[in-house]
């Protein structure tokens, strides 16, 4: 799956689905879903950093936090210093309960480009993490 051969790394999900336990029976289901979108989609083609996190920003609205993370990781991948996908894995991270991978997504963000503190500031994306000590001192340093 790694190596982009989705077709073949899909035929060996379906084979470990049938007999997996129950451990790992549902990451197996969730690696065989990616692998039949991957299947049928066409690879996708961005002009910029930037336009390629847009994509991921509407995949993220939608809900679809696995192909979100992928086009995140695909950015940093290319440009770790773009603070705008540590900024979208931070929400990311947020949204799905990932408090440790949001702080530090958000920390690097903030490093980046100090004007994400304001606007995580605002960010309802950021909700379950308000009762978070940790990230109301990233947040607000000059009140620690």
């Amino acid at each position: 799956m790694q190596e982009g051969r989705f077709d073949k790394a899909r035929t060996l999900f379906e084979r470990l689905i049938g007999d997996a336990p129950p451990e790992i029976l549902e990451r197996a289901r969730m690696y065989l879903a990616v692998c039949e979108r991957n299947c049928r989609t066409p690879s996708l083609s961005f002009n910029s950093p930037e336009e390629q996190y847009d994509y991921a920003v509407s995949l993220l609205n939608a809900g679809h936090y696995e192909e979100a993370r992928d086009q995140f990781e695909a950015i940093l991948e290319s440009s770790p210093r773009a603070d705008f996908a540590h900024y979208g894995m931070a929400l990311l991270s947020s949204m799905t309960g990932q408090a440790e991978d949001a702080l530090e997504h958000l920390a690097r963000a903030i490093e980046l480009n100090p004007a994400n503190r304001i606007q995580a500031r605002s960010d309802s994306d950021f909700v379950d993490m308000a009762d978070d000590p940790r990230f109301t001192e990233l947040l607000y340093p000059e009140t620690g």
